[in-house]
């Protein structure tokens, strides 16, 4: 994000100067040549989001979904405790194979994911505070609860 500030700054700047010296050799901006537009660029970043969840606990996520039934059908990637878009889609799997509709398999954490996991946390007896499609204070301390179930699932 840095680079691209930096890059569009520079890019100002070069232009400020390339119609101050067109202004000088007699020509006006309504002459001059148009600037060129810089290309933008689109960056991917894999966003990872724990929902409250330390290092250990996310690791737990990730083993049940892994280890949930059909064994296999389900996988997080590797087991880093770092809930990302590979972690996410196997909770999204999951949720929609078990009925809580967390809607599109794509690992962004949205509404639709927040009220899949919400869903099915109530199904299995905890407080999410209603659901929302919000990883509020409730719906974040049922999450950890969940991954400590048992002292965790891996």
């Amino acid at each position: 994000m840095a680079l691209t500030r930096l890059t569009k700054t520079l890019l100002g700047t070069l232009t400020a100067a390339a119609l101050g010296i067109g202004t000088l050799a007699g020509a006006t901006a309504a002459t001059a040549a148009p600037a060129q537009q810089a290309s933008t660029q689109t960056v991917t970043i894999q966003a990872v989001n724990n929902l409250g969840l330390n290092t250990a606990e996310a690791k737990s996520a990730q083993c049940y979904v892994r280890d949930a039934a059909p064994v296999g059908k389900y996988n997080p990637g590797p087991i880093d405790g770092r809930l990302g878009t590979n972690s996410w889609k196997a909770w999204q799997l999951f949720l929609n194979d078990r009925g809580h509709n967390a809607g599109t398999v794509d690992g962004v954490v949205g509404p639709n994911t927040i009220r899949g996991l919400q869903r099915f946390l109530v199904s299995i007896g905890y407080d999410t505070g209603g659901i929302d499609g919000v990883a509020g204070t409730k719906t974040r301390a049922a999450w950890k609860a969940f991954a400590n179930l048992g002292g965790g699932w891996c």
